[in-house]
């Protein structure tokens, strides 16, 4: 993994009125690796993806990618650099779903650059990437929750961006679909941070996050900063590892604390 840091923020802070919703957050993000985010539901993780993103603005601190600040950046350049897949991203419009994934190549498009065969190359990858190649004709209406997902998904993969941003991605996923969809995100040539409600998932990052009322409580490797003590502590649980004898891969139990 490179240690060139792609995407950062320094004392990142929101409020909503008078509600603290994220506090002081400092975060490198280096090239290539996976990052994961995660805490107890309400502890900022979809704020803290929302503000990397720009998609909101902080009450304090700065967001930059490649050592620029986020905020002087066009919506085009940011989009040509990072996507976005959020928890509840949905559309109404009459749309096919080849249509639907196209649209994220919309940033690379311009009375210069038209559309070409190259981009449908990509959005044909991008469906296949996702297992959703059998879609492509179909009406996105037509679609499940967990079909909807994919092609949210496979839309941000056209962006081809440097950085994927998604906020459980797996939540309307049945299991295959979860393990393939992570699988895929691991693979990609893309720095990714992904928020994750899964902790066992959540351990096949390469480091993680861990927020707690809107606090960076822990960051680092998956097994150095997933302790007994910190699930007690963060998630009010009690935990040890078990290993698999399938592959020898180590996994959480849990327990009531």
């Amino acid at each position: 993994m490179n240690s060139v840091c792609v995407l950062s923020c320094s004392g990142l802070g929101f409020k909503v009125r008078d509600a603290e919703l994220l506090r002081d957050i400092h975060l490198n993000v280096q090239r290539g690796e996976t990052l994961g985010v995660v805490g107890p539901n309400g502890s900022g993780k979809s704020t803290l993806l929302k503000l990397l993103a720009g998609l909101r603005v902080p009450a304090a601190g700065e967001v930059q990618i490649d050592g620029q600040p986020l905020e002087g950046m066009s919506r085009c350049t940011i989009a040509q650099n990072l996507a976005v897949v959020e928890q509840q991203a949905d559309t109404d419009e009459a749309i096919r779903v080849f249509d639907a994934v196209a649209l994220g190549r919309t940033p690379w498009l311009s009375a210069l650059r038209p559309w070409s065969a190259e981009d449908d190359a990509i959005v044909r990858q991008a469906l296949h990437d996702v297992d959703a190649t059998h879609l492509s004709s179909r009406a996105w209406r037509g679609l499940s929750g967990g079909e909807r997902q994919r092609v949210h998904i496979a839309r941000a993969l056209a962006q081809r961006p440097q950085i994927l941003l998604l906020d459980e991605p797996t939540n309307h996923l049945d299991i295959q679909h979860q393990l393939a969809i992570l699988k895929v995100v691991q693979a990609l040539p893309v720095t990714t941070l992904i928020a994750l409600h899964d902790l066992n998932q959540a351990l096949t990052c390469d480091r993680l996050a861990v927020l707690e009322r809107g606090c960076l409580v822990a960051l680092g490797k998956p097994f150095d900063v997933l302790t007994s003590q910190r699930l007690r502590e963060t998630f009010g649980v009690k935990a040890h590892y078990l290993t698999d004898p399938y592959d020898g891969a180590r996994i959480l139990r849990f327990h009531p604390a």
